[in-house]
């Protein structure tokens, strides 16, 4: 990973957000690694609790006059962790925005069963009811075009470990087609099913491979899976 040029200094140790690991800061973007429970952005019962809240204290060092801000590039559930990539400009956060189909994000994903085809691309199109929750349908007409591509890493009797690469950008994706194909993602309590015993949702964003909205150089940020995975598949061998 290499960076910028221009010369950038972090603030102070005693402004750094609590739930989130800085992994990368300049003067144009801020990467963090998100803890599984804390919302990327507001919603109606929950405004400061959140990524965005806290990343713009984070930059303003204290001083609620300060212009400084972070913008949202894209989003992950409140129950997965893994990378962020916020811009800190409008500039930026466009540039970003209009190229993110384009660019890599890698995921890890503990699923309940066995898949018959170990490596494959999930494709469907994902449309919305009134209860917000996402479902495939096949008339590309009632909804967006989604494609997950995936692969067994390992298997026990009871789960799956998945490398997902997010091929589209759609709402609750990974978690719509994992269901759809009889392995939902272990803890989901929205596409799954309620269990005794597990502490988070199994799903993690590893890895994701931008283009830097100012130097133009390929940077790759990682967040190192959480052992409660790997923990989970020995338990159940």
């Amino acid at each position: 990973m290499q960076k910028t040029n221009q010369p950038f200094k972090r603030p102070p140790r005693k402004y750094q957000p609590r739930g989130l690991s800085i992994l990368y800061e300049d003067r144009d973007i801020l990467v963090v690694n998100k803890t599984s429970g804390l919302l990327t952005v507001s919603n109606d019962k929950i405004r400061d609790n959140t990524a965005y809240f806290r990343l713009n204290a984070y930059v303003r060092k204290g001083n609620s006059k300060s212009r400084n801000r972070v913008f949202i590039v894209h989003r992950l559930d409140r129950d997965t962790s893994g990378v962020i990539v916020f811009a800190k400009d409008e500039n930026a956060k466009r540039y970003l925005q209009e190229a993110w189909q384009g660019f890599q994000k890698k995921y890890y994903a503990v699923v309940h069963g066995v898949l018959s085809e170990k490596e494959g691309v999930i494709t469907s199109y994902l449309a919305e009811n009134r209860a917000y929750k996402m479902y495939s349908v096949s008339d590309p007409t009632k909804g967006k075009l989604a494609k997950t591509g995936y692969r067994v890493l390992r298997e026990s009797p009871r789960y799956s470990l998945l490398e997902i690469d997010l091929l589209t950008g759609r709402k609750n994706q990974i978690r719509v087609h994992l269901a759809d194909q009889g392995c939902p993602v272990v803890g989901d309590k929205k596409y799954g099913s309620k269990e005794k015993g597990i502490k988070r949702l199994m799903l993690h964003a590893a890895a994701i491979t931008i283009v830097h909205p100012h130097s133009k150089e390929k940077m790759t940020f990682t967040a190192k899976t959480p052992t409660y995975f790997n923990m989970l598949l020995k338990s159940a061998t």
